[in-house]
């Protein structure tokens, strides 16, 4: 089974049985919620992101809201996630583009999602694909692993955006928010950086580092 397209059918198949209802690790109840943590979680677990959120939407539940705290005070909400300092600037700056230009909503298109600040594609399309339920494979560290070493895309593809093309090229268009998830959540926990645990790994039989392997 080593044909791209075995390849993408094959985690279709396996993965709509094993996990039909996979969703984000992080907490949010709406498309301000989920922007707002996602910009937090770069670089930082989800685990965290979903301690500091709390009290930070009980402060600020809106764009708006968000928009009239100062920098400092937003800093003072989320200091334990990592790089605070220009998180905490990011955010404010991205609120007040929110309310001045949309008019505290959260705009729901790529371009002008990532016009807000610190708002980059990978950000804009997990808000697409989870709060406005459109077609959109969000590619982050492990999602960009996972396709190149199972072989789901080319080496050419050494970017972010061509691996985000080439999946979203392959996986039926129904599938593709819900494949997002499934290779991330298989390069968190399964497919790891340092050491995947192929022993225990159900994509072995289409995944080409494994089969390079004597």
């Amino acid at each position: 089974m080593r044909r791209k397209t075995d390849k993408y059918k094959y985690i279709v198949d396996f993965f709509s049985k094993s996990q039909p209802d996979v969703a984000s690790e992080l907490h949010y109840s709406s498309a301000y919620e989920l922007l707002v943590a996602t910009m937090l979680a770069a670089q930082c677990t989800d685990k965290r992101v979903n301690m500091v959120t709390p009290a930070l939407f009980a402060a600020y539940p809106t764009a708006s809201d968000l928009a009239k705290a100062t920098e400092e005070e937003i800093l003072s909400y989320i200091k334990s996630v990592s790089y605070p300092n220009s998180k905490s600037r990011h955010l404010h700056q991205m609120a007040q583009m929110v309310v001045q230009d949309f008019g505290g909503v959260i705009p729901c298109d790529l371009d002008s999602l990532t016009k807000l600040p610190g708002v980059g594609r990978k950000t804009a399309n997990v808000v697409l694909a989870f709060a406005f339920d459109q077609a959109a494979m969000p590619v982050d560290t492990h999602v960009f692993r996972v396709s190149h070493r199972i072989g789901l895309v080319p080496d050419s593809a050494n970017t972010p955006e061509k691996v985000e093309k080439e999946l979203v090229k392959h996986f039926p268009k129904e599938y593709i928010s819900r494949a997002h998830h499934w290779l991330l959540l298989h390069g968190r926990y399964i497919c790891t950086a340092r050491k995947p645990h192929c022993e225990k790994c159900s994509l072995v039989g289409i995944c080409d580092i494994a089969n390079q392997k004597p």
